[in-house]
């Protein structure tokens, strides 16, 4: 498998070609692109994201040095299945995915949601994780964290955002964010291939669920970061309005092995705002 995927990774984000694996019941929906690398990065994405929103230009500067795997979760875009109502059942798709493609070690790189599957994941399966890069995101369950406004979840909680709710979301408090969140959107649509369906309600009710029960503390794993050995990059933007920078420095205070990274003018979506700088950070923290 390894192999036939090594010579299917033609191609900038932007040619990239979708492919497909089936795992038991779910047909996952996933691209490939990079040069050829010992431990690729997987990527694991936001909140109804589907792979269509990863900006090409952060991928890019990522696959210049790695192989790099991005995909659709069970019930996500163009996958199938249905999406559990746990981080942790997230996880262990992701999981299955993983091997499911011949890799016995990846590096994880998970933005928001994301951030919280991947971390769940390197707790569960620590074997096959070797490093761990969390952007804009938090363990779950931290003591005295704030409450989500209520204007993020009224707009995260729409059938359809639009251009306005995302740059409010990811890119809300300066010219320079919003200008940055502009030019973001645009590079959304110079993809080759057509964009896949976007998530299905039922499915951002059930990732609705994991979150609520993650943050809860129910699911969160903030008093077993301990338990993470190998080294993280938690990365943040100082003014993100979904997932608030002290969440960043709860992990920080309790990983064993951490770097943290804090972006000043920049929010929730500030590895798109800054794609040429945080990934060449990630490409140093990774090598």
């Amino acid at each position: 498998m390894t192999a036939v995927l090594e010579t299917a990774a033609a191609g900038d984000a932007n040619t990239a070609r979708t492919q497909s694996i089936r795992v038991g019941d779910i047909q996952f929906a996933y691209r490939t692109l990079g040069v050829n690398s010992d431990v690729p990065i997987v990527l694991l994405p936001r909140f109804r994201a589907t792979m269509d929103e990863w900006d090409p230009a952060f991928l890019d500067v990522l696959a210049a040095e790695r192989r790099v795997v991005i995909f659709d979760n069970a019930g996500v875009g163009r996958s199938s299945g249905e999406s559990p109502a746990s981080i942790a059942g997230m996880a262990e798709n992701a999981a299955a995915f993983i091997r499911a493609l011949g890799y016995s070690q990846v590096d994880l790189l998970g933005w928001s949601m994301g951030g919280a599957v991947a971390q769940a994941l390197t707790l569960e399966h620590p074997e096959l994780v070797r490093r761990l890069v969390v952007a804009a995101s938090g363990p779950g369950g931290v003591p005295g964290a704030a409450p989500t406004s209520e204007r993020v979840r009224e707009t995260v909680a729409k059938p359809v955002n639009s251009d306005d709710d995302f740059l409010f979301l990811f890119f809300d408090g300066s010219d320079q964010r919003l200008a940055a969140g502009r030019e973001h959107l645009r590079r959304l649509h110079r993809r080759v291939e057509p964009d896949g369906p976007l998530t299905r309600m039922e499915t951002v009710h059930a990732m609705g669920r994991a979150l609520a029960g993650w943050r809860a503390g129910g699911e969160g794993v903030c008093s077993r970061l301990h338990e993470i050995r190998q080294p993280v990059l938690v990365a943040t933007g100082a003014h993100d309005v979904m997932i608030p920078a002290s969440n960043s420095f709860a992990m920080i205070e309790r990983l064993p092995d951490a770097e943290l990274v804090i972006y000043s003018d920049a929010g929730h979506g500030f590895l798109f705002q800054h794609a040429e700088r945080f990934g060449v950070r990630v490409l140093q923290f990774l090598a």
